[in-house]
């Protein structure tokens, strides 16, 4: 049995080396050679090559079907199985083949630079149908779109480019809790928070305060992101212990800065008036938010679901961009916004000067009052758990 096996290894590898010197003919002789000692799925992938070299698409394609019923889930066996769809004119039905490999696509540094061009024109393929769908389905129904609520058509179309496949839908990743059945929406409508009128109608306030502190005590904005040496950065790199991105906490885990509340007053009486979340020792945090010219904080989530941030913008000197899941917005000075930060999102200081806006958490609005004591006592409970 050892010496039928090291035969049709040896077979295997003279098709392989027939096959790299552009010999199909020679290299089908050696597969039948080695299928008749059992057949492989490499042999069966060598076959389809060497049809394909002879040109023998439809033929090439079968195989590659065989060779995909031995193993679903082979990456190169797909991306081929793709290259022949094209080339027997069936493109849309290559592009369904493609979409499925790049989803178990290995990781790039494990490819060789054929693979990885391979990967990238798989990928170019699906990206220019997804762009020609979207393209066509909007031109459909333009017509329909005179009639519709901003809000409606903003959802809208959204949902049309991720049906086409130009986006993918946000998803809530929170690091710490998850809370079923709560919805997945990036930025929330505002009149889930009449206090929002409020919060805005007092910038003027809060900017007095802040231009004070940035005066007298900006030096105490500290880096946001501080990572321990030695403690994986990932996409922190360039903003651990940078003062890129800063802040100056007002409420931090639930417990009042005091030294910080004392010299901004009127914007500590104003945030107590707001409904933040009150989590012992989780939340609310309440913080100034400051970051540096052309400065990116990179695509991150937050900790939980169960609260959402406010951002009101206090210091915009020039373009600032906000993203959550597929939707951005530019700040702009006296519009607040609530938003889910479970949702991947990222921003972006544009201008040539500091950018400076106010962040504080509240209680997602779909949770009631003793629901959200339950889940209060419930991660106090995780905490003591996990101390003990």
């Amino acid at each position: 049995m050892t010496n039928l096996r090291e035969k049709q290894e040896q077979f295997l590898v003279q098709a392989g080396q027939a096959l790299a010197r552009r010999e199909p003919h020679q290299a089908l002789a050696l597969l039948d050679q080695a299928d008749a000692l059992g057949r492989t799925h490499n042999a069966t992938l060598n076959r389809a090559v060497a049809l394909r070299l002879l040109g023998d698409f439809h033929a090439s394609l079968r195989i590659l079907d065989e060779a995909l019923d031995m193993k679903p889930y082979d990456f190169m066996a797909l991306l081929a199985k793709g290259a022949m769809l094209e080339k027997i004119k069936q493109p849309k039905a290559a592009i369904d083949v493609y979409r499925n490999a790049l989803k178990i696509a290995p990781p790039r540094e494990a490819c060789n630079p054929g693979v990885i061009a391979q990967m990238d024109y798989a990928a170019r393929i699906v990206d220019d149908h997804a762009k020609a769908l979207g393209d066509f389905m909007r031109q459909r129904l333009a017509d329909l779109r005179a009639d519709v609520g901003e809000a409606a058509l903003d959802r809208f179309d959204e949902g049309l480019e991720i049906y086409a496949g130009l986006k993918q839908p946000p998803k809530q990743q929170p690091l710490l809790l998850n809370y079923p059945r709560l919805p997945v929406i990036p930025f929330y409508d505002r009149t889930l928070f009449p206090w929002l009128s409020t919060l805005e109608e007092a910038t003027s306030v809060v900017q007095e305060e802040l231009t004070a502190l940035l005066d007298d005590a900006f030096d105490e904005f500290a880096p946001y992101i501080a990572y321990p040496k030695g403690a994986p950065v990932n996409q922190w790199g360039e903003l651990n212990h940078s003062r890129k991105w800063s802040s100056l906490f007002l409420w931090k885990d639930g417990r009042r800065q005091d030294a910080v509340c004392a010299r901004c007053p009127r914007t500590a009486a104003l945030l107590d008036s707001l409904p933040m979340a009150d989590q012992d020792g989780f939340a609310p945090t309440a913080m100034f938010s400051a970051l540096q010219p052309h400065t990116h904080i990179p695509a991150h989530t937050g900790s939980s679901n169960v609260r959402l941030l406010a951002h009101l913008p206090l210091i915009l000197p020039g373009p600032a961009r906000f993203r959550v899941g597929n939707t951005t917005r530019a700040w702009e000075m006296g519009k607040a916004w609530v938003f889910d930060d479970t949702i991947e999102h990222e921003a972006w200081n544009d201008a040539d000067g500091l950018r400076v806006i106010l962040i504080f958490d509240v209680w997602n609005p779909y949770l009631d009052d003793k629901e959200k004591l339950l889940i209060t006592e419930m991660m106090k409970a995780q905490r003591d758990f996990q101390a003990a």
